[in-house]
């Protein structure tokens, strides 16, 4: 199992190996085809399907990273078509002189005609019917199978940068929201010991399940919502303190389903209600809180 993580990396991370393993992978299907459709013997097979495989290799990288990145991406179209045409004709032509002159030898008895180079460059016919198709079609299949990975890539490297993103605000978050969450809630404890309340072993208690939950049960990009709603819970019982019997607030829970929410996203909200709206009304503010869920989950803030 080792084994096969190490090896996938290494294809993931190795662009000469992902190269070297498409055209061998191809070759081994490319014989296995002619084998058992054919009946060739195996030496003749493997060193002719080699043969081939060397303008197939040509015609596929010129195509791919010269016609398709080159030309065709900058909307070069006239010179694409001139250059796809040459790169098929010559690759063709290479691939039938290789069979005739370096193939055909190795394994036919003699007496046998051979083609001139003139013959094979004029027999638009033979090219098109047995070595242009071919070529096409794994120059095409190396072009998608391109095509397909640098879209994972990207895939991949997109999702990446939206998670570093997510938990990059979400520290900023938390870094925004303990300094000014303590200095208010310590000012309100320090008012209530000055009195003697016996609300002060409450506050603190609420106030270390809050720095607990933020420093250490928050530590994950996401939480349960009861988790979440226990947090506000003690957050407004603080948050009290500094109103008295002037604020109210009122909260209604419909919750079907413990569900994963980000974490302190819900906290940083209700944050603002009473940062924004509560602490600046000078008369008798009200916050209507209501949590449900639907599939998703909802705050509405009043």
């Amino acid at each position: 199992m080792k084994s096969l993580v190490k090896l996938t990396i290494l294809i993931e991370n190795n662009r000469f190996v992902r190269h070297i393993l498409f055209w061998l992978t191809y070759l081994i299907l490319n014989i296995s085809f002619y084998l058992v459709s054919n009946g060739y013997i195996f030496s003749e097979l493997f060193f002719l399907t080699f043969l081939l495989l060397i303008p197939q290799v040509l015609a596929s990288y010129i195509l791919t990273y010269y016609v398709a990145e080159k030309l065709l991406l900058k909307r070069k179209y006239f010179k694409a078509f001139l250059v796809f045409n040459f790169v098929t004709y010559f690759s063709s032509v290479l691939a039938r002189v290789l069979v005739v002159y370096v193939g055909e030898p190795m394994y036919r008895k003699e007496p046998f005609k051979q083609e001139s180079i003139f013959e094979i460059l004029i027999d638009l016919k033979q090219l098109w019917i047995h070595y242009i198709p071919v070529l096409l079609f794994i120059a095409f299949l190396f072009l998608f199978v391109k095509i397909f990975l640098e879209y994972k890539r990207k895939s991949e490297e997109a999702s990446l940068l939206s998670k570093e993103k997510s938990e990059t605000e979400l520290k900023a978050l938390k870094a925004q929201l303990n300094p000014h969450f303590l200095f208010n809630t310590l000012n309100n404890i320090y008012s209530l010991s000055l009195h003697n309340s016996p609300k002060v072993p409450e506050s603190i208690g609420k106030l270390s399940e809050i720095l607990d939950y933020i420093l250490y049960k928050s530590s994950g990009q996401f939480i349960s919502l009861s988790n979440e709603v226990k947090l506000i819970n003690n957050y407004i019982s603080l948050e009290k303190l500094r109103y008295d019997e002037r604020l109210e607030v009122v909260i209604k829970t419909e919750i079907d389903n413990d569900i994963e929410i980000p974490s302190l996203i819900l906290l940083s909200l209700v944050e603002n209600a009473f940062k924004h709206g509560a602490g600046e009304d000078i008369g008798n503010p009200s916050i209507s809180i209501k949590y449900y869920t639907k599939k998703t989950i909802f705050l509405h803030l009043k």
